[in-house]
């Protein structure tokens, strides 16, 4: 007989609910005129890449987490919290960036989110490697983008 816990749809469907709510900040604050003004690197991507690359982040993410929530470990309240305070700090990076155009803000934020990304995959690790694994890809995106905000704070001061 297995450890592991029987697959849930609906356990599943609510934490990919709530690994796509950071998107509803993104949504609400979109790139305007005054992000099209700045200088940026010629290394930006094109706008339309963003929507498509979160949408996958954010699948990988709610899998994760699922499969870590599902399982009775000792280790499982410090990865979900960890796992929140990430999901906290990627939700401000778009109202801090693009609502309250403050690129150096934002990027303080992205480091600490890429902090947070880190300590979730390493509490990850201890309940579920595969976990850890699937959050790999959110790690190098967001170590991109903050090389991204890093170079626009720097072109822009």
């Amino acid at each position: 007989m297995s450890d592991r816990p029987r697959f849930s749809p609906v356990a599943l469907l609510f934490w990919l609910a709530i690994s796509y709510l950071p998107a509803v900040a993104g949504y609400a604050f979109k790139p305007d005129g005054w992000y099209r003004r700045i200088v940026k690197p010629e290394w930006t991507p094109p706008d339309w890449l963003f929507a498509p690359v979160w949408t996958a982040l954010y699948l990988l993410i709610g899998v994760a987490v699922y499969r870590v929530a599902r399982r009775d470990s000792e280790h499982t309240p410090a990865a979900l919290a960890w796992f929140f305070a990430q999901l906290v700090l990627n939700a401000l990076w778009s109202p801090l960036f693009f609502g309250l155009h403050r690129p150096d803000l934002a990027l303080a934020c992205i480091v600490a989110l890429w902090i947070a990304i880190v300590g979730t995959m390493r509490s990850f690790a201890k309940i579920s490697p595969a976990s850890a694994a699937l959050l790999a890809p959110y790690l190098l995106w967001v170590s991109y983008a903050t090389a991204l905000n890093a170079a626009i704070v720097h072109l822009n001061r």
